[in-house]
């Protein structure tokens, strides 16, 4: 095992099934098509939850599982995602459900910077925004102010 994997570990980040991270902080998502040696690339994702997202959903469409034990978030699976998908559409679905969830941390870590911006210059204090709360459900939030996006909204077939 690299020295970068034991760090990873013993720093206590969590370890999403399909997901590994890059010496240079990306992480990434790929895997095997049942029945071949071909590898589905899933992409590059600036989140691990990103990356697991994007593996959730080609493991889901590649291998059915009769039970979704296997998945890192269950309840983030689009209710149309179908068996009878190519392996390019099923890495381009897996690729856009990662970016959507890239992109709901990227609004989330702006909004906070504006945030400090403004209650810096206003001379007001502002309550963070919670980096570890993150339902299944797909969305995050700050006392009372959900941010959510939908798997959804990104998904093309």
């Amino acid at each position: 095992m690299s020295g970068f994997a034991a760090e990873e570990r013993s720093s206590g980040e969590t370890k999403y099934k399909g997901v590994r991270r890059r010496r240079w902080g990306k992480w990434v998502s790929e895997i095997r098509v049942p029945g071949s040696q071909e590898r589905l690339w899933l992409g590059s994702y600036s989140t691990p939850e990103a990356a697991a997202i994007a593996h959730d959903l080609a493991f889901y469409c590649l291998r059915r599982p009769s039970s979704l034990i296997a998945l890192n978030f269950p309840s983030m699976l689009p209710p149309y995602v179908s068996p009878n998908m190519s392996p390019k559409s099923i890495q381009r679905a897996a690729s856009d459900a990662g970016m959507a969830v890239d992109a709901a941390h990227m609004i989330r870590q702006e909004t906070r910077a504006t945030e400090n911006v403004m209650s810096v210059d206003m001379g007001v204090e502002t309550e963070p925004w919670d980096n570890e709360h993150h339902s299944s459900c797909g969305s995050w939030e700050k006392q009372g102010e959900p941010l959510s996006i939908s798997v959804d909204d990104y998904l093309y077939f």
